[in-house]
This record gives C-alpha cells, sequence and structure tokens, in this order.
C-alpha cells in the first residue's frame, strides 16, 4: 500500500494558520511545506504539488475546496483542525478516494462548558450586571432581579451528538428538563426525540444549538422557529453561524418576539452586526467554544496523530463519515 512507510520521504502540505506542534510533530521523514492562505498556494511549485501525499489544514478560515485538492494529484489525506468540518470539501474528497479527518472528542467538554456558561450568562445578566458594578451604579442602587433564570426553563438541544450530549449531562445535573431535536432518535438517550424543530420550539422556551454546518442546516434557526419559541425565548449558539438566520434573530431580539441570545459564532466572522453588539440582551463571545490552550493543543495533536497513523499504514484514528477509512 502507498502509505506504508519506508525510507522515502513523504511530503505534507501545513495549510493554514502557524500551529507549533503540528510544526515540530513530525519527524525527518515528513518534509513539511507550510502556506498559511489561499493565495500562498499560488506560490506552490508544480514540483513541490506532484509529490504532496498529505494535508494537514489548521483552522477553519482557509477552505480546502476540490479546486485546492485537485492541486496536488498525488494527496491521500486530509487532516483538518476542528470538529466542524464544512471548510473542507469532503464530497470531493470521497470521490477522490482522498480520506478527510476531524478532531472530535478532545473538544467535547471544553465546547459544553462554553455552552453552559454562554447559558447561564445570557439568562443571569452576567455581563449586564458587570458593567452596572463597574459603572458604580450598585453604589447607589441594587441591581434589577434578572427576568431569566434557569429555574423555570426547559431547553431543546438542536443536535444531540457528543458535544450536545455533554451539554445535556450538565443540564441534568442543574435538574434542567431536556429534550431535543435532530433527524432520528439517538440509541441510548433518555431524554424525548422532537423530529419537528418546530414543534420542540413550541415546547420548549431555550434552544442550544450544537449541529454541523453546510447546506443542510443553514439557517435552520429561522423566524418561524424564533416566533415558536416565544417570548420567554433564549437562544444559544456554539454550532455555526450560519445555523442562525441572523437577520430573523436580530428581528425577534429587537420586537421582543425572543427574550435572549448567547452567541459563540456568528455569519461572517469575525464580523459581528453592529446591531447585535448594541444590544443589552445578547452575550457575544469571539467563537472561543475550543479555546483554551490545553484543548487547542490536543486538537493541534489529533491532526498530527491522523497522518502519521495514516502513513504508518494504518486506518486514521478520527475519518469523517463521509469518508470512512476503516482498514488499509
Amino acid at each position: 500500500m502507498s502509505g506504508n512507510i519506508s525510507s522515502e520521504k513523504i511530503d505534507l502540505l501545513i495549510y493554514g494558520p502557524n500551529k507549533p506542534i503540528v510544526d515540530k510533530g513530525f519527524s525527518d521523514q515528513f518534509v513539511l511545506h507550510p502556506f498559511e492562505s489561499r493565495a500562498d498556494l499560488d506560490r506552490v511549485s508544480p514540483a513541490v504539488a506532484a509529490k504532496i501525499r498529505g494535508a494537514a489544514v489548521t483552522y477553519s478560515t482557509v477552505r480546502c475546496d476540490g479546486a485546492v485538492m485537485a492541486m496536488f494529484p498525488k494527496l491521500e489525506i486530509v487532516a483538518s483542525f476542528g470538529v466542524g468540518y464544512d471548510h473542507v470539501d469532503a464530497n470531493h474528497a470521497r470521490e477522490h478516494n482522498i480520506v478527510v479527518t476531524n478532531t472530535p472528542d478532545v473538544l467535547t467538554e471544553e465546547v459544553a462548558d462554553i455552552a453552559m456558561g454562554l447559558l447561564i450568562a445570557t439568562v443571569r445578566e452576567f455581563i449586564k450586571a458587570d458593567r452596572y458594578l463597574r459603572s458604580g451604579l450598585w453604589t447607589t442602587q441594587q441591581y434589577p432581579l434578572s427576568v431569566g433564570s434557569l429555574r423555570d426553563r426547559k431547553v431543546g438541544i438542536v443536535g444531540l451528538g457528543r458535544i450536545g450530549q455533554a451539554v445535556a449531562r450538565r443540564l441534568d445535573a442543574s435538574l434542567v428538563p431536556v429534550v431535543y431535536h435532530s433527524r432520528n432518535p439517538v440509541a441510548g438517550v433518555k431524554h424525548k426525540h422532537y423530529p419537528d424543530l418546530i414543534e420542540m420550539a413550541k415546547a420548549v422556551d431555550t434552544l442550544v444549538v450544537i449541529v454541523p454546518g453546510g447546506p443542510s442546516t443553514a439557517k435552520m434557526i429561522n423566524a418561524d422557529v424564533l416566533k415558536a419559541l416565544g417570548p420567554r425565548g433564549v437562544v444559544v449558539n456554539v454550532a455555526r453561524g450560519s445555523v442562525i438566520d441572523e437577520e430573523a434573530l436580530i428581528a425577534a431580539l429587537k420586537s421582543g418576539t425572543i427574550l435572549a441570545a448567547g452567541l459563540d459564532v456568528f455569519a461572517k466572522e469575525p464580523a459581528v452586526p453592529d446591531e447585535l453588539k448594541a444590544m443589552q440582551n445578547v452575550v457575544l463571545l469571539p467563537h472561543i467554544g475550543s479555546a483554551s490552550v490545553v484543548t487547542r493543543n490536543a486538537m493541534d495533536q489529533l491532526v498530527v496523530d491522523n497522518l502519521k497513523t495514516w502513513f504508518a499504514g494504518n486506518a486514521p484514528l478520527t475519518p469523517v463519515a463521509e469518508t470512512p477509512a476503516k482498514g488499509r
């Protein structure tokens, strides 16, 4: 098999922001070719392109589409950083016998922590209260009671994969009722499944969104869903900005169709609509779901390990569903 390690050098494309763990993670048998942006790829010589057998995509800000993969005729594997991989054309990869991997599991608990923290910060107005104290107002009057609380809420989780289930565990521990929406029921899960998102939105007052990005989930949280959620409604998004119709969300927040939102992701990152930034009933985070040193290091290492495992002649550790390389 061509993936078996021998004495020959293995050329790897390192595509995206510089990552020390990736840069230092390979033996001398690997030759690394770093390019930080799509424009930089225009500098790849035909001789180098002809030798590239693997690629590490180090962040979602660079797109590894069919045109990029087609530049490298010997490409066997794309190891992508992050659990979401909508920036990699996995369908093109499958059609051209290229394996794609991502970095699940190692970030599950970190992102679930962010989801839970963002939910509590939103309903209990942590950011607004912090500003209140810093302004000096607390010296003259008590902070008003928060309208929101976890104590009288029912949460609908949109997408009950690894991270969704980790969020559900935290809510269970907090004695908050949980239901979920997904295309199919999840085996071994006790929570009620809603095949219809609108029906779930009507039955709850809080949505925690943690589904993959891409065309199949684009703007799935739309005006109809927000209206069904109702005036006590809170939306927390730790998935992809594309999953929410951002204009519909802004309109719903302005009109009181829903109460509040906590957002870690946005439609056109890092650009965030000024209307959202001006609102007091919205908590905004700069896409930090997995952004701790310990978790990002583990994700970087998994990118390296997927490539090293493949070129040692074994199946990769975490192939994506579209390219399931179960054996070599």
